[in-house]
């Protein structure tokens, strides 16, 4: 998302000022003083040790800082969450991608598909995967470009294409309708889904579950948004478009900046006072490993993007589930959306942000799956009949 890129540009460049104070410290006492002697001789004298030390110590927090500033920001964990993965598949796009998709549960559970957040993958559902593959035939995939998943020849990233990859995905259900869940542009890929294919919700989607998620340009509803909307032309779309050309240095600062720490220090602004290590260090990591280029485009297409009032003829059941302190889709945003569309109803979750469904796990996931049961009543009820009860592990909290 725009702020997030926005907060990982200015502390990996505070990552890079502390590593040029640890070159031009270790060079400065290296190089010394001139000191003549008493024979005429010219001497170099070392005597300022401190240059030395304090270089090296800021050396080391460049290249190993992250295992000092996870634990300071973050709380311990009681479940850990990891970038994981269960044997994949690959399906077509439309666009001539390959999509990498993960499917878990029950083969004859009611289907539920999980699109993840901007600048991830699919490993992001950890928990959630888990958990709902008890009962349901969980879905998880890899936006195109991002994970496992390859783009089309063309390379082209817009919120169109995605809701196209995501009715590609909804094929592989068959026959049975599903529920779809998103995350953030998850979410808009859904609702683009339902503006740009609004016959599908008719016969192959159950539910919609939409997770702190916005209706249009994120700029527009989140934290700062004149400000942000403002520098949008002069400062923001330079800067990608700067990250687009400039990948391979992008991609070297990005890794400089999550060794040191200051990626996760950015990071750490998506989510509220719960989040753990293992949500922080899995976050970082795929935001890291992620092409700067790719994420540069898509938060680009989102600057285009909008499918206000996409949901107002749609009579399938929406749970949107917005974080009270979410800045980066504000909670109006999630009002807004509930109040658009006729089947919907809202739940706000406190204190979370907008990573909200990993540091909350054990909420949203409880929330998603009694809106499944509520809009897949049968195939829940034989799903339970046939499947023996798993007892989940505790939630972080």
């Amino acid at each position: 998302m725009p702020l997030l890129f926005l907060l990982r540009l200015i502390f990996s460049l505070l990552s890079w000022a502390v590593l040029a104070a640890a070159g031009y410290l270790i060079w400065s006492w290296w190089q010394g003083d001139l000191v003549v002697a008493p024979d005429g001789l010219a001497r170099r004298v070392r005597d300022e040790d401190w240059r030395l030390w304090a270089g090296l110590a800021l050396l080391a927090w460049s290249f190993l800082g992250k295992w000092l500033v996870v634990p300071l920001v973050a709380k311990p964990d009681t479940r850990r969450t990891r970038p994981d993965r269960v044997a994949g598949q690959i399906v077509k796009s439309p666009g001539g991608g390959e999509l990498h998709v993960e499917v878990s549960g029950p083969i004859d559970g009611p289907p539920i598909i999980l699109t993840h957040g901007w600048g991830l993958d699919s490993t992001i559902w950890f928990y959630a995967r888990h958990d709902l593959a008890r009962r349901f035939r969980v879905i998880t995939w890899d936006l195109a470009g991002l994970g496992k998943s390859r783009r089309g020849s063309s390379g082209k990233i817009d919120l169109s294409r995605f809701a196209d990859d995501l009715a590609a995905i909804l094929d592989l259900t068959g026959q049975r309708p599903a529920v779809l869940v998103g995350h953030s542009i998850g979410g808009m890929t859904i609702q683009t889904l339902a503006r740009d294919h609004p016959r599908l919700f008719a016969d192959k989607v159950r539910g919609v579950a939409l997770l702190n998620t916005t209706y249009t340009n994120p700029l527009r509803t989140m934290v700062f948004s004149r400000l942000f909307q403002a520098l949008r032309r002069p400062l923001l779309e330079p800067l990608l478009h700067l990250t687009i050309w400039l990948q391979p240095v992008a991609w070297l600062s990005a890794w400089q900046s999550y060794l040191s720490g200051s990626a996760h220090l950015a990071n750490r602004f998506g989510f509220g006072r719960f989040v753990t290590r293992s949500q922080l260090e899995h976050t970082t990591l795929l935001a890291t490993r992620n092409a700067p280029a790719v994420q540069a485009r898509g938060n680009l297409a989102m600057f285009r993007w909008d499918a206000t009032g996409a949901l107002e003829g749609l009579q399938t059941p929406v749970l949107v589930i917005g974080g009270e302190v979410d800045i980066i889709t504000k909670l109006e945003a999630s009002r807004e959306i509930a109040r658009s569309a006729p089947e919907a109803r809202l739940q706000m979750v406190d204190g979370v942000n907008h990573m909200g469904f990993l540091e909350r796990a054990n909420l949203y996931t409880a929330a998603i799956e009694s809106f499944a049961e509520s809009v897949q009543p049968e195939s829940v009820a034989s799903q339970r009949i046939e499947t023996p009860a798993v007892l989940g592990a505790h939630e972080s909290s």
